[in-house]
């Protein structure tokens, strides 16, 4: 399905780990895993998210064929696809770590692109509260010192009258 890589196995065996890579990734948002196992893992994992948007019953089915948990599927179609409605493509980032200290290989970070653009839209009203309540607080003590004078000098002529 992916590239051309072999990665050292055989068609069965290097299927059976990409895809219970590829489902632990859209399980659990990340992996650590060797660069060249993450670049593989990313082209496929891109793939079932595809087949998420399109929603149909023909792509659920191909989704089901490859990763192995149907808790997976669903996820994969109800949360992630509606998450990356709005993006073309390019749904995971991976990142190097460095080489392993057993082998040297290198290590690579793959994980799925936050959502950024629902979250932002909602702290920033949370914010602009904020400067108002701040703004409030600093009137209120002003708008308050006038008012406990009053009834100081209304005590005060009270007191002269008598």
């Amino acid at each position: 399905m992916a590239g051309n890589r072999k990665l050292g196995r055989k068609t069965a065996h290097r299927m059976s780990m990409l895809r219970g890579l590829v489902t632990y990734l859209l399980e659990n948002g990340r992996i650590e895993t060797t660069y060249t196992r993450a670049k593989e893992v990313s082209a496929l994992a891109d793939q079932m998210i595809t087949l998420g948007k399109g929603g149909t019953l023909s792509a659920r089915r191909q989704a089901l064929a490859f990763i192995t948990k149907e808790t997976v599927v669903k996820k994969t179609f109800t949360q992630l696809a509606s998450d990356y409605e709005d993006r073309s493509g390019g749904y995971t980032q991976i990142y190097k770590l460095g080489p392993r200290r057993g082998d040297a290989a290198e290590m690579a970070l793959i994980r799925l692109v936050p959502v950024a653009a629902k979250q932002e839209e909602a702290p920033a009203p949370a914010k602009a509260t904020r400067k108002k309540a701040k703004s409030s607080k600093a009137a209120a003590p002003v708008a308050e010192a006038p008012a406990a004078e009053q009834p100081a000098e209304a005590a005060a002529t009270e007191a002269a009258a008598e």
